[in-house]
């Protein structure tokens, strides 16, 4: 199931406040009562067309966005890293999120501003120290991302907060898919029609249950969460106008654009 969060034209007869609903494949939306994370799947006696919407991010945390670093090999080599022992976590403000086909900015604080594809989960409910037996016990279901980093800051600073977190540096969507598994999809990175970053779902060190259980003995999550899962080689800067698409096979894409550089 996709669950989707959009805006649409008044005179379409729904306002323009954010609304929830399904997307079935022949891009028809059925439109819900409320958030689905919080209130089930409540549909209202209305449809809409995709093409008829703008789309949103699925899901605009509560609380929090985590995101485990260096969780593909390959990626902590070309940073000059070893693959860590457990999972490496930092928190991306909710403040940072964006949806499909937004504007990343580039602040004027930062010379390099780069892509980083990422699988996201998004979490259903309330949960603290969950054994990797019952992680998909707490998953809503998964999205796109994109990681975007200030990598020069990311330098200068020796942590993460400020490179990682300006607003719109993560774009999330189109949807939240509730019955996605990941395996071996493909993950991609694409900026300007080129290929940047190539991957595999299962070349993650640390894998989906891992992940939650280590998130979770260390924080409480919430419902709307969301837990980015790392990064494949391939990490790159993104030039002022540039597009770039983050695709997963059996999730769609994700495409946004790279403003100029604020002045």
């Amino acid at each position: 199931m996709r669950i989707v969060r959009f805006s649409a034209p008044i005179d379409l007869g729904v306002g323009t406040d954010p609304l929830f609903g399904v997307l079935n494949e022949q891009d028809s939306i059925l439109v819900l009562r409320g958030d689905p994370i919080y209130a089930g799947i409540v549909p209202q006696d209305k449809t809409l067309k995709l093409s008829d919407v703008k789309l949103l991010a699925p899901v605009i945390p509560r609380s929090k966005v985590v995101c485990i670093g260096k969780n593909y090999a390959d990626h902590a080599a070309e940073m000059d890293s070893q693959v860590p022992s457990e999972p490496i976590i930092f928190i991306k403000p909710n403040t940072s999120v964006i949806g499909p086909n937004e504007t990343i900015i580039w602040p004027k604080m930062s010379e390099r501003v780069d892509h980083e594809a990422e699988l996201a989960i998004v979490i259903g409910r309330i949960c603290k120290e969950v054994p990797a037996a019952k992680a998909n016990d707490v998953i809503y279901g998964y999205t796109l991302a994109n990681d975007v980093t200030a990598r020069d800051l990311q330098k200068v600073d020796g942590q993460w907060s400020r490179a990682k977190g300006f607003d719109t540096f993560c774009p999330l969507g189109p949807w939240i898919e509730t019955e996605f598994i990941p395996k071996d999809q493909k993950i991609t990175a694409t900026l300007n029609g080129q290929v940047k970053q190539s991957s595999v779902l299962s070349e993650m060190i640390f894998k989906i249950p891992q992940i939650i259980e280590f998130v979770t003995n260390v924080m409480t999550l919430l419902p709307g969460d969301v837990i980015l899962t790392g990064t494949p080689a391939g990490i790159g800067p993104m030039p002022a106008g540039a597009s770039i698409t983050v695709a997963i096979d059996g999730l769609g894409t994700l495409t946004n654009k790279v403003s100029s550089r604020v002045q």
